[in-house]
């Protein structure tokens, strides 16, 4: 939890912290990466202030169920598109799939689902996006430091 709140403070800080030694949060660190816990170090950054100015958030409803082909056809097909952050298999609102990407601007985002649908459009039943002005009022961001500090929206 306190990686979540700063990954990048150093194994010798944590220990300070944590009040272990410093090896034990090394061995730690490393056993949290080869399990799988920890998949990457990162930052969350002003997607604004990057260029972006919308991030959609896309719900799809295919034609049918999804078989192991499609998937692998899907994972190489969006590896294509870094602007897409998240991509998965999904229930709710009668749909089966959801993704997360980011736009330049809306024009971006009109060419990027023109793309999509081009590729997909033959497989896909439903799409329905809601565009997040990312210069807009935006009340709380987006951070996995929440997690970690345990506080609720009422705290």
């Amino acid at each position: 939890m306190e990686l979540l709140k700063d990954s990048k403070r150093s194994d010798r800080e944590l220990a300070k912290f944590l009040g272990v030694s410093q090896p034990t949060i090394t061995r730690t660190r490393h056993k949290l990466i080869e399990e799988g816990v920890i998949r990457e170090f990162t930052v969350i950054p002003d997607f604004a202030k990057m260029g972006y100015e919308i991030m959609a958030i896309s719900c799809i409803k295919t034609k049918m169920t999804i078989k192991t082909e499609l998937v692998e056809k899907a994972k190489k097909w969006w590896k294509k598109y870094a602007n897409v952050i998240f991509v998965s298999r999904a229930e709710g609102m009668g749909k089966n799939g959801v993704l997360i990407s980011l736009h330049k601007n809306y024009t971006d985002f009109s060419s990027f689902l023109s793309d999509l649908m081009l590729e997909w459009g033959d497989d896909v039943k439903e799409f329905d996006s809601m565009l997040i002005s990312l210069e807009g009022t935006i009340i709380k961001p987006l951070s996995l430091r929440y997690l970690a500090e345990g506080k609720s929206s009422e705290d």
